[in-house]
């Protein structure tokens, strides 16, 4: 009976809650533990974002998380901790701007998205940050909701027009002085010349932030649920594989108007693999 017992508790830590899939754990997959008022909460970090899984596993081997807060909580979106800022922050005070003092060049992977656990790394805006560059340190975990099967498709084509619409004002205010300069003097070939390469740049990068859904992600977001709206935006490096229910009570937790948490949710981050 033992035997059977133990057996079956093994078979539940390996399934996945995304879909009807396992994770695999191979013996060099890294393994991460956030320790918080609630529990442990298991991530394993992709293979497919080395940059990410690498400054992760450095950083939490530095002990630089413990302490730390989830300091930004949106039940039915996300969790955000990572903020060196927040260690002992006094309450009211708002968080969100600390970090290691660099950034970390974006990792999209078509196949790594937006499913309710992952993690993903915060950042700047694009206006600030056209590279979509990760914040060194801070990072999200997904919680998002379950979308109806019938209200993807939708859901998308308003993504990508969104996308579109802010990647075309981006770039219009970058070449806005010198379009503005070239009419002024009458040079009209070279404005219509520099207006083709405004057009060309933002179809380039919009060739790279398009949202297509793959079945495995219209599986996962009609099941599990999660964000589609940040996919190909934000870079997701790893996934919860133990304690997904610890996200959502963090995530009902009571915050401020800055959505803070009214009560600090401090964090430890060890290696376990």
């Amino acid at each position: 009976m033992n035997k059977l017992i133990t057996l079956s508790l093994l078979i539940l830590l390996t399934l996945s809650f995304s879909c009807k899939t396992a994770v695999k754990l191979g013996k060099k997959d890294r393994i991460v533990q956030i320790d918080t008022k609630y529990g442990a909460v298991k991530i394993k970090l992709y293979d497919e974002t080395p940059l990410h899984r690498d400054n992760f596993i450095k950083l939490a081997d530095k002990g630089f998380f413990d302490g730390t807060l989830f300091h930004r909580v949106i039940d039915g979106f996300m969790i955000q901790g990572g903020d060196p800022d927040s260690k002992g922050a006094k309450a009211n005070v708002i968080l969100g701007e600390g970090g290691p003092g660099y950034d970390i060049p974006a990792e999209f992977n078509a196949n790594l998205f937006h499913k309710k656990g992952v993690i993903a790394a915060a950042r700047e805006g694009d206006r600030v940050n056209p590279k979509k560059m990760s914040s060194g340190s801070q990072f999200y975990i997904a919680q998002g909701k379950v979308y109806e099967p019938e209200e993807l498709d939708p859901l998308v084509a308003n993504i990508n027009k969104k996308r579109n619409k802010e990647v075309f004002e981006n770039q219009r205010e970058l070449y806005k002085d010198e379009l503005i300069k070239l009419q002024k003097d009458g040079e009209y070939e070279l404005f219509n010349t520099k207006m083709e390469e405004m057009k060309s740049k933002v179809d380039s990068i919009m060739n790279t932030q398009t949202l297509v859904l793959t079945d495995a992600m219209r599986e996962a977001y009609s099941t599990v649920g999660g964000i589609p709206h940040l996919d190909q935006a934000y870079t997701v490096f790893g996934e919860v594989i133990e304690g997904l229910d610890i996200i959502d009570k963090i995530a009902a937790e009571k915050t401020d108007k800055n959505n803070r948490p009214l009560e600090d949710v401090e964090v430890k981050i060890s290696i376990i693999q």
